[in-house]
């Protein structure tokens, strides 16, 4: 089973690369997994028409998404939302996501993200992917840093909440993954 697990921000001193790469230490156990940081994959910021052609970016990206058979987004909570790279992201590709499932990681204040999180949820709905109920959610977590200076904490409790989001990710990704191969998705 293949995971792309996507790195929602692009900001400059931004703290998704740590979560992404922790979330995919935990997913490593169940999951081939595939790191897309939209800070490389550069996406234009412009969509075009559908008769234009395909810019490079965008073309290069779309194999990566098609592969995989679930979704892990990080992202923080920004203005109550998540970031705009994302949601570019997420409006430059149709079919790769759809009947797949798509796990939430949010970080952000107090609220940790859920508000960018029930957004994400009404967006996948459009594109015809399936949120899973379970995220993962890191409210201050720039109080989560040990002594030492690695992240999280041991006490955060962060790992029992990934290991139940993905326990439920492969469920659903085994479940859809076998209803596309029985009936494929054209909808």
């Amino acid at each position: 089973m293949r995971l792309a697990v996507i790195i929602g921000s692009t900001r400059h001193g931004r703290f998704g690369p740590t979560v992404a790469h922790w979330l995919a230490e935990q997913a490593a156990k169940q999951f081939t997994v595939d790191l897309i940081d939209l800070a490389v994959a550069d996406l234009p910021t412009a969509l075009l028409d559908t008769d234009d052609p395909v810019p490079a970016e965008v073309a290069v990206l779309a194999p990566r998404l098609t592969a995989a058979d679930a979704f892990a987004v990080v992202t923080p909570e920004i203005n109550s939302s998540f970031p705009a790279a994302l949601k570019t992201a997420l409006d430059w590709y149709y079919e790769e996501w759809h009947a797949k499932p798509v796990a939430v990681v949010s970080y952000g204040r107090e609220s940790g993200g859920l508000l960018a999180t029930a957004q994400l949820r009404q967006v996948f709905a459009e594109l015809q992917a399936v949120t899973i109920r379970n995220t993962v959610t890191l409210p201050c977590y720039w109080e989560q840093f040990t002594a030492d200076g690695s992240w999280p904490r041991p006490a955060a409790g962060y790992e029992a909440q990934a290991k139940l989001m993905l326990d439920q990710l492969v469920w659903w990704a085994q479940a859809l993954r076998d209803a596309r191969t029985k009936h494929p998705y054209n909808h």
